[in-house]
Parts: structure tokens; C-alpha cells; sequence
């Protein structure tokens, strides 16, 4: 009878091993599904893209846009490095396959708005020379901060991300602002994969033993720093643009952007959130705007599948 309990009970230990193993298996699988990498191009979209690019040819916003996109391609690169540095101290198979996924996202998104940065320099704007303050700027911080501080620079800047992807996903009057130009499937692209990896580098930062404490005071230096970084940026640009010494152009467009969708209390609110002790970034649910937009940009009938390069 021992025997046989034993036997029973070796048995049921296997059963629920096997059920384990399979059950990390589909984890594993699910999140490759979760953070897919996709070999996209917009180069031929670009190509006729104005000037002025967004809705209305508004002056204010074809300027921010241009110095968000100028920082993207070596940003990318720091997250990468950042994230790419804890990688090996990683265990949990579920969030070393989010890691794969998120190299490769940020891979494709430093390719491709470097190709954007191409188009907005030969438009006039001076994204070539702002790719290399962003790129000095980052890779001094890579030298001299700890790999742990650049981590967690590297999760609030996601925060960053994930939060104007959502609203770009969400709302349609996000999308208006930009247009019906090349430029809105770009970002709308951009917008996914953020949505889809917004938690990996936060993960890591846990994974790695960061703490709470290091977390909220980046943000709260970030949540600033960047927001200033890119008004003075941004100024600066629009400083050098003809267009700026046209009849009524700067006073239209800097009453829309008093207007915008993306310029409110809800948004610093949403920024903000990341401060909170004990927040994730999956505090908000954002997997259903996920799915509908993977459906409608890369479904069966989607928008964004002639850009794939398969």
C-alpha cells in the first residue's frame, strides 16, 4: 500500500511537471506573439512627404514631430544597451523571450526613423544635427552613470513612449493632429510595438534589483528634463523656418497647439502615475487597443502589410 501511495504520488508530482513545462512553454510562446519583431520600410511613403506634414501644415506640431523623431534613432540604441546589459541575469524564460522581442522592436524603430530623419533633413529641418547632440548626450551618460541608473532612465523614458502611444491609439483626435500623411503610419507603427513592449524595460529594472526609490526619483528628473529638453529643441528649430516670418502662421498654430489633445492635465496625469509607489506599467489595460490595432494595421486586411519586407 506505501508503495503504491508512493508510486501514485510520483506520478502526480510528473503530471504536474509536465502541466508546468507546458504551461512556461505557452507563456514563452505567447509573449513572442506579445512582442513580435517586424521587418517594416517606409521609405517609398516618405518620399513625397511636404514641408509642413501634419494636419493643416500646422508649423508648431511639423516641428515637434521632426525633434521627437531626431531623438528616436540613438534613444532606441541607449534602451537597447541599457536593457541588452542585464539580459544574462535574466531567468524567467517568459521575460527573457519579452527581451528579445523588445531588442528587435528598437532595432527596426532606430532604422527607420533614422530614414525619417534622412526625408525631415533634406525638407530643412536639422535632425542630422540633432542626432548627434542626442547621440554624444546618451553615450557620456553610458560612460559615466551606472549601468542600474541608465535602466531606469531607460524604463520612465518608456513610460514616455507607451503613454503617446496610447493616446495616439485611443484617440482620434490625436490622430487628426497629424494628418493623413506618411508620418501618421510611421508613428501609428511606432505606437503599437511601444504598447506591445511598454513593460519589458520596467521588468528588467525589477529583475535586476532596482528599487523603488531610484525608480521615482528618475522619472521626477525625467518627467522635466524631457519636456524641457524638447520645448527648447523644438524652439529652436522653428526659429530657422522661413515659414515662421509668415503673416499669421505662428500665431494659428501656436492656438492649436494651446488646443492639442496631447497638451493637457490628463496626460501629465497619466506622465505622473510612474511616480506611485508600487505602479506597472500594466496598471493600465491597454491589451484591447493593442488588438485592434494589430488587426487593423496588420490583419488580414491591413493597412501598414505592403510595408512589410516579409
Amino acid at each position: 500500500m506505501v508503495n503504491e501511495a508512493g508510486a501514485e504520488a510520483s506520478a502526480a508530482n510528473e503530471l504536474e511537471d509536465e502541466a508546468a513545462a507546458r504551461a512556461t512553454a505557452e507563456a514563452v510562446a505567447d509573449a513572442g506573439h506579445r512582442v513580435p519583431t517586424r521587418r517594416i520600410s517606409f521609405d517609398e511613403s516618405l518620399a513625397e512627404l511636404p514641408k509642413h506634414f501634419v494636419a493643416e501644415g500646422d508649423l508648431i506640431m511639423s516641428h515637434v514631430m521632426a525633434s521627437l523623431s531626431s531623438v528616436f534613432p540613438d534613444g532606441e540604441d541607449f534602451f537597447v544597451r541599457s536593457v541588452r546589459h542585464y539580459r544574462d541575469q535574466i531567468t524567467d524564460p517568459v521575460l527573457k523571450r519579452e527581451v528579445s522581442g523588445f531588442i528587435g522592436q528598437e532595432a527596426i524603430h532606430g532604422r527607420e526613423h533614422r530614414a525619417l530623419n534622412d526625408r525631415f533633413a533634406a525638407l530643412g529641418y536639422p535632425t542630422k544635427k540633432l542626432e548627434r547632440f542626442t547621440k554624444r548626450g546618451l553615450e557620456f551618460r553610458s560612460r559615466v552613470a551606472p549601468p542600474i541608473s541608465n535602466l531606469a532612465a531607460t524604463a520612465a523614458l518608456e513610460h514616455f513612449t507607451a503613454t503617446l502611444a496610447e493616446l495616439l491609439l485611443d484617440k482620434e483626435e490625436c490622430r487628426a493632429v497629424l494628418g493623413d500623411s506618411a508620418v501618421l503610419d510611421v508613428m501609428l507603427w511606432h505606437a503599437l510595438e511601444e504598447a506591445e513592449h511598454k513593460a519589458v524595460a520596467f521588468d528588467v529594472f525589477r529583475a535586476a534589483g532596482g528599487s523603488e526609490r531610484l525608480r521615482i526619483y528618475t522619472m521626477r528628473f525625467t518627467r522635466y528634463g524631457f519636456i524641457v529638453g524638447m520645448t527648447l529643441q523644438t524652439i529652436a528649430t522653428i526659429a530657422f523656418d522661413p515659414a515662421v516670418r509668415e503673416k499669421g502662421v505662428l500665431r494659428r498654430s501656436l492656438k492649436r497647439l494651446n488646443q492639442s489633445p496631447f497638451a493637457n492635465r490628463e496626460v501629465w496625469q497619466m506622465l505622473k502615475a510612474y511616480e506611485r509607489r508600487g505602479f506597472h506599467p500594466n496598471d493600465r489595460d491597454t491589451s484591447a487597443l493593442v488588438a485592434e490595432w494589430r488587426e487593423k494595421l496588420f490583419g488580414a486586411e491591413g493597412s501598414l502589410n505592403d510595408r512589410l519586407a516579409g
